[in-house]
This record gives C-alpha cells, sequence and structure tokens, in this order.
C-alpha cells in the first residue's frame, strides 16, 4: 500500500452519480485532453477535468483554489482497427436517421493513475497501486469504486449530446381520427400513376378518399409536381401516404399535410385495407424520406477544390483552428469563427485568462460563460490545436477527412485538422433554451442574436456591460436605427430611436421559381439597403388630426456601429416554413459601403412633433349568447373569453374548436390581456428573434405580440392580417425611446465599411443544410468549413459572397 499519508481522506468521497457530469475527456478550462502525453486529472471531489500543461496546469490552479486533495489521471490511446478478410460480410445497411453510440471499449485503451496533491502540489504524487486495485482493504475497495465510477459515469461530452437519436415521428389528431372513404381500388405497384401526371414514383395515396398524386421533388433527383399537395389544398384531406415505402410489417412514409409534418397512423394496414392494399404482399420500392435525407446529409458539403479540381491548400497556425463538427453544429461554428476574428473579442478574451481564471467566483469553470470564451479563445486564437490530423488517424465517431490533389502523378491526400470540440461551450450556451439546447440545425442569425444577448446578460450580471470594449466587446455591434414618421394632412412628425445589433435587409426577389429550384436576377445589396431604407405609406390614426390618415414611415441609422452585420433575408413563406431563396447579392467590386447617405437627422428646424395621446384602457362587451353556451358546456369563464376573443366574438363553433385545440396550453387559464391594454411581462428575445426572422420588425413585432397577448401564434396571424402596421400608433402604444448615448455607435461621418466577414448556407430551408464562413485574414480569405481551414480561392469567393446569408463589415 503507499506510503501517502492522506489516503484516509479518500474514504469519505463518493462515485459520481448518474446525473453528475464527469469531465475526464478534456480540461475544462482548455481543450488539452486525455490523447495527448500528459493526459487530464478528473478531481475526484467535483470531478473537473484539468490540464497538466508545464506553463497553465488548470488542475494545479484548481486544487490551489479548492483545496481538493485527489485526482484520476486519465490517459487514452487507440487500439489496432480488427482486420477486414475478403470473405468478411459488409457492413449493415443504415435504414435509420440515427448516429449509433459507439463504445470507447471496442475502440480505446485507458490507462489510470490516483495521484495526491496534498503530497505533491506542484504535479500531485501518483498512487499507481491504487488505480485498478482490488484490495480487499477498506481504501482499496474505495479506490476502486472511485475509479470505476468515474472511467464507467456517462461523459460529460455524451451528457451534452444525444447518445444515440433518431428522428421521433408521433401520431396526431388527422391520423388518430382518421376515417377512410374510398372511391375505387388502387391500381397494381408500378401500373400505378399520378392522377395528374404521368409519374409513377414518388406516389403519395390519400388515406381519406384514395386519391393519387405525386409528391413535392426530393432529394437524390426523385422527380415531383407537387399534385398530392395540391389535392391536399383541394379537398382539405389531411394524411397520405407514399405508396412505395409500404413494408410487410406496416411500416411506411406518412404525412399529414394540416400538421406539415411526418406522422405516425398506428391502424395502417386497416386503413390501407379499405383501398385493397394488403400489407402483407407489399414490397418496399423506393427509398423513404428518412433514407434520402440521410443519404443528402452524408454527402452534403461546400467544395474544398477550385475550379481546375486541385484540393484547397490547408492552412495552419494562431487564428486558423477549425471547430468539429458536434452534430449539426455548423451554425454555430460558423458564427463563432467570424466573431473571433473580430479585434474587440480577440483582446478581450487573449488577455487577463490566467487572472480571471485565479479570481473567477464560479465552482466549475464549465458553468461559467467567462472561462468557456476564454477557452475558446485560447483553442482558435492559440494555434497550440491547429496542426494536421496525423496520417491515418480519425477523431472519435468521425471518418479522416481527407482529398486529393488530382494534379500528382500519385495522388496523395491531404490532411485537414481535427479542430477543437466546443462541447461545454455549446451545452452551456444552450441550456434552457428549446432550440440552441437540441442536436437540430438551427439559424445562425438567430444564434448569433442569442449569443449576443447571453453574452450582455452575463456581463449586466458581473457589472460590466457597455463599458469600453476591454469589458464589453459586444459593444462594437451596436447602433441606432432612427424611424421617422409624418402625417400626411398635417404634417405632424415622431421620430423614435430603436437600438440595434443586425440590419435585417429584404432581398428583392426577381425572376421565377421551378419547384424548389429558383432562377433569380442578381440584386445589389445597394438595392437591398435602399429598400430598407425607403419611404412607405402607411394608414395612420394622427393624434393630432383626430382621424386617420396617410402617413410616411422612413428608417434611418441614428449611429452606425464599429462592425456592421448585415442579415440578407432571402426567404419565403412556404406553409408557415422559412424556405430559402437562393437570390445573388451583388457587393460593391473593392467590399466595401458607403452609408453617409443614410443617417437620420433627428427632428429638423420647422418640424412640429405629434403630440402623445395616453389611450384609456380598452374593454370589451362579449357575446353573450355564445359566452353563455360555452358556459354551459362547462368551460370555465376565463378560457370562454380567450376563445370569443381568438376567433371574432361571434361564432360559438368557432370558439369551441379553438378551445379543443388550445386545452394544453400552458396560459390557458391565465387572465385575459385584452387587446390594447397595457401590456404584461416583456415577450421573450427568443420569441420576438423567431418573429423578426419571418421578415417583420422588431416594433412590428412587439405591436403584434401586445394585440394578442403575447401569443406567437395569434401574433403570427395579426401581421400577416395587418401588412400595413409599422408598430408605431398615434395612441402612443409605441415605446418611446430617444436617441440616447446607451444606444450605441456613433453618428460620425464618412461611414464607410470593408467586408470582414461572411457566413454562407447551403439548403433549402434556414434550419437544415450547411453553414460555413470565410473570414479575411490578413490579405487572404480563409474558408472554415467545421474542422476543414483552407485557404479559399477567389472565384469560390466571388461566387459564395453573392448567396451569403450574413455579411459582416468592418468600419474602415
Amino acid at each position: 500500500m503507499s506510503t501517502c499519508p492522506h489516503l484516509i481522506d479518500l474514504t469519505k468521497l463518493e462515485p459520481p452519480r448518474l446525473s453528475r457530469q464527469v469531465h475526464r475527456e478534456e480540461c475544462t478550462q482548455c481543450f488539452d485532453n486525455q490523447d495527448q502525453p500528459q493526459g487530464v486529472d478528473v478531481c475526484l471531489s467535483c470531478f473537473t477535468g484539468g490540464c497538466l500543461d508545464r506553463d497553465r496546469s488548470h488542475m494545479r490552479l484548481h486544487v490551489a483554489k479548492t483545496g481538493h486533495t485527489f485526482t484520476l489521471n486519465v490517459k487514452r490511446k487507440a487500439k489496432p482497427s480488427p482486420r477486414v478478410y475478403p470473405d468478411s460480410p459488409p457492413p449493415a445497411k443504415m435504414t435509420k436517421l440515427a448516429v449509433l453510440e459507439e463504445r470507447e471499449e471496442d475502440k480505446w485503451e485507458h490507462i489510470t493513475v490516483l495521484k495526491c496533491w496534498r503530497c505533491d502540489p506542484s504535479n500531485g504524487l501518483e498512487l499507481p497501486e491504487l488505480a485498478g486495485t482490488d484490495a480487499e482493504t477498506e481504501i482499496g475497495k474505495k479506490a476502486k469504486l472511485l475509479v470505476d465510477g468515474v472511467m464507467h459515469s456517462l461523459s460529460s461530452a455524451r451528457q451534452s449530446e444525444v447518445k444515440a437519436w433518431e428522428e421521433e415521428i408521433e401520431s396526431c389528431e388527422h391520423t388518430l381520427l382518421l376515417q377512410p372513404e374510398p372511391m375505387g381500388f388502387v391500381e397494381a405497384s408500378g401500373q400505378a400513376h399520378c392522377a395528374n401526371c404521368d409519374l409513377k414514383e414518388n406516389l403519395w395515396l390519400c388515406l381519406t378518399c384514395g386519391a393519387l398524386g405525386c409528391g413535392r421533388a426530393q432529394f437524390g433527383g426523385v422527380g415531383g409536381n407537387g399534385h398530392a399537395l395540391n389535392h391536399y389544398e383541394a379537398t382539405k384531406h389531411p394524411v397520405a401516404v407514399k405508396l412505395g415505402t409500404i413494408t410487410p410489417e406496416g411500416g411506411a412514409d406518412i404525412y399529414c399535410y394540416a400538421c406539415n409534418d411526418a406522422r405516425l397512423d398506428p391502424e395502417l394496414p386497416h386503413h390501407l385495407a379499405a383501398f385493397g392494399i394488403n400489407v402483407l404482399t407489399q414490397k418496399k420500392t423506393e427509398k423513404s424520406m428518412t433514407e434520402l435525407q440521410i443519404e443528402h446529409n452524408l454527402q452534403f458539403d461546400f467544395s474544398l477544390t477550385d475550379e481546375s479540381g486541385n484540393a484547397l491548400e490547408p492552412v495552419f497556425g494562431p487564428g486558423l483552428t477549425g471547430l468539429a463538427n458536434l452534430g449539426n453544429s455548423c451554425y454555430m461554428a460558423s458564427v463563432i469563427q467570424t466573431i473571433f476574428s473580430l479585434p474587440s473579442f480577440q483582446t478581450r478574451y487573449s488577455n487577463n485568462a490566467q487572472h480571471h481564471w485565479q479570481t473567477c467566483t464560479q465552482r466549475l469553470p464549465a458553468e461559467c460563460l467567462e472561462c468557456q470564451l476564454y477557452k475558446l479563445a485560447d483553442g482558435l486564437l492559440s494555434g497550440r490545436y491547429s496542426h494536421p490530423r496525423p496520417a491515418g488517424s480519425s477523431s472519435p465517431g468521425s471518418e479522416p477527412t481527407t482529398t486529393t490533389n488530382s494534379d500528382s502523378p500519385t495522388p496523395t491526400p491531404v490532411l485537414f485538422q481535427e479542430g477543437v470540440k466546443p462541447m461545454m461551450f455549446k451545452a452551456l450556451i444552450g441550456r434552457g433554451h428549446e432550440e440552441f439546447s437540441t442536436m437540430r440545425q438551427q439559424d445562425s442569425e438567430e444564434f448569433f442574436t442569442y449569443f449576443v444577448t447571453s453574452l450582455r446578460r452575463q456581463l449586466k450580471k458581473d457589472g460590466r456591460e457597455g463599458r469600453e470594449e476591454m469589458e464589453d466587446p459586444t459593444r462594437v455591434f451596436r447602433f441606432g436605427v432612427e424611424q421617422r414618421l409624418e402625417c400626411g394632412e398635417c404634417g405632424g412628425v415622431r421620430y423614435r430611436v430603436d437600438g440595434g445589433d443586425v440590419v435585417s435587409v429584404p432581398v428583392p426577389r426577381r425572376g421565377k421559381l421551378n419547384g424548389q429550384e429558383g432562377e433569380f436576377e442578381d440584386v445589389g445589396l445597394d438595392e437591398c439597403l435602399g429598400e430598407l431604407m425607403g419611404v412607405e405609406a402607411l394608414e395612420y390614426a394622427c393624434p393630432s388630426c383626430g382621424k386617420k390618415v396617410i402617413a410616411t414611415k422612413q428608417t434611418r441609422m441614428a449611429t452606425f456601429p464599429e462592425v456592421l452585420v448585415v442579415h440578407a433575408r432571402k426567404f419565403q413563406l412556404v406553409n408557415w416554413v422559412p424556405t430559402k431563396l437562393d437570390i445573388p447579392v451583388i457587393l460593391p467590386e473593392d467590399d466595401t459601403l458607403e452609408l453617409d447617405k443614410y443617417l437620420g437627422r433627428g427632428v429638423q428646424p420647422g418640424e412640429v412633433e405629434l403630440p402623445d395621446d395616453q389611450p384609456a384602457q380598452p374593454t370589451i362587451v362579449f357575446n353573450a349568447e355564445a359566452l353563455a353556451q360555452l358556459e354551459g358546456m362547462g368551460f370555465p369563464t376565463v378560457r370562454c373569453h380567450k376563445a370569443l376573443l381568438a376567433t371574432g366574438n361571434s361564432d360559438t363553433n368557432a370558439a369551441m374548436e379553438w378551445l379543443f385545440q388550445h386545452m394544453d396550453d400552458p396560459d390557458i387559464d391565465a387572465p385575459v390581456q385584452l387587446p390594447g391594454s397595457s401590456p404584461g411581462p416583456e415577450a421573450s428575445p427568443e420569441t420576438i428573434g423567431m418573429l423578426t426572422d419571418m421578415g417583420f420588425t422588431t416594433a412590428q413585432v412587439k405591436k403584434a405580440l401586445r394585440e394578442t397577448g403575447g401569443d406567437p401564434d395569434r401574433a403570427v396571424d395579426w401581421l400577416f392580417n395587418h401588412p400595413d402596421e409599422t408598430g408605431v400608433s398615434g395612441g402612443g402604444e409605441e415605446e418611446a425611446l430617444p436617441a440616447t448615448p446607451g444606444v450605441g455607435g456613433s453618428p460620425a461621418l464618412p461611414a464607410r465599411f470593408r467586408l470582414k466577414a461572411f457566413i454562407s448556407h447551403k439548403g433549402h430551408t434556414v434550419h437544415s443544410g450547411h453553414y460555413v464562413a470565410h473570414v479575411r485574414v490578413g490579405g487572404d480569405w480563409v474558408l472554415f468549413n467545421d474542422e476543414k481551414v483552407v485557404r479559399a480561392d477567389d472565384e469560390s469567393v466571388r461566387q459564395l459572397k453573392k448567396l451569403a446569408y450574413l455579411y459582416v463589415f468592418e468600419r474602415v
């Protein structure tokens, strides 16, 4: 037994519980990991992971701050790959949208050693005889329990992602209440075709009447003219099944057009029998939607070759470190690479890291956003992790990434880097958020806004929000937006200034759509800015005239930011889903913007400001007959009031249907907020961001939420029913915000900006596909495609710049 005098304290420690995060894979304050020669030490008191680097030694710092005594050093090395013999069976065919968990013990060998830091405060005294002991002594048993607990627990990386996730398809009211009314039998497989065209594949059978229609065009070149969708729009028959996917087990692709989503039909064999289809005799002849999506995702990538087919040159060094994809995390990686290319973030998080780590009041670095931002900056900017992946190696759960140079007589692989894995940052920044806490693909502009908001919230908590850039690096994005309203009759004016971080510009659509493929005319970015800053007419209740008039509204910049983020709104709503349109946006030849002409001037001499008019709190008289009928059915009065408000206050049947659809709303029994009354709690930034992403301004969204009691679904309806509503009313309902220094930015001229970075997107919607970032590093453009970092060629930059989704300009 070891001579360590502190072993009695080891018996007081407990192995980690199932819910406890164990950071055994990587240091919580840098990206040193268990694959490196020194491995990672795991604190046996709080299970924080720390590196043993000579200069940083985050575990030594952790022990000094906490006084914790024992750690478990964990190292890992890869096991040899099993040999594949000629008669070995082929790998199993992928059939489900799933990422299957790989067992670590099949791929890696782990070496563990217990250490006592009170015996050696510099590096920890190794106690090798205790690491894997099966001794019968009390200390030996406790040591084994602790080691096994750490090594068999779910690692922090696995807890922050889904181990083996599948697309969950559920039933809906339309499939559960389905009542087939067959108009005839379906022709045999191979003979059936769409009722409106000659297509014999991608056929969808209406499970209400039996009409056959082709689906929409799908990934992989599967044709379709959307006649099944047309049938639903004409008949409102909601549920259809894809014929070629029916299996003898009763499985098939089911789609509910009313829900606009894939669904499960638990009575599918019975429903198909009504049309003469016996599932036991069916043979699957077409790929399911899941298989097509998997195939599309596996083949989906931005080109890493130039015009001649040669591999783009991988680049390495400080500021050139990739971010490994954690599973649909490219939206986050593209934003983080762009943000950390800016001087304000580089300066803020490249300095004073050691001071923060020593003074941080958070018990666990993995729970501190500041710690994780310092960690990201160190990983991306130091260059320590930016080196070619060793030949023949691959990171866990991924295949080696190589590209071949076609000009070489003997093709040689071009090795990229593994990239650092921002697992702790992603888990922390997304915690509690309905979307960013998931493994689903998200929208990069939404994430940028959410990240900036989250960081400001943290800085405010720490008392540093709004200070100079050394304290608040987000200040570089802030600017003021001036809204000017002028009455068309009396000439009175009203000004308000809102703060912003993103200029979201509409992109005019000129051209013809053909299915899901679009060919559009080029649009200049100057024209998009002109659309946003142009004059528009609207109906307005003027408080001075005392009547409704035609007024004009114009948007201008009250101040300009140091870093201008431009969001190109290139999508349309299809069945309430934002569908992206690849409209080419053309930047000036020298990548610069001149915005002097868009500066607002505020109230000018001779202008008369419109008076404020605070309205009385509104009241509403509910339809007595409809209210009595609903209450007679047993519905609580508050629910009846909400249903009548939502359906026009007249139709009992419509109100009853609304009640059945909203029975499970979490706020169904909350007090009624009458339209136009004093607003309740401010809507969440996520709700406002979701609606502004559809193309509405923040003022419009806030007005819609006020008018609908904060219900996002009803707010969408309200917005589309009030297309001329600006959010500014003559009744004083707007949230007046004077131009103050707190808005940020500067009105100084000239306002000249040069393109620093842009984020491009491939895919049909902003919530699918793939995001990459191009960043100007020195005089070159560098493409950050997850962990792949390459020097971009001029032609690809020109083309992808046209189809960018976010542009980031620095003020010159």
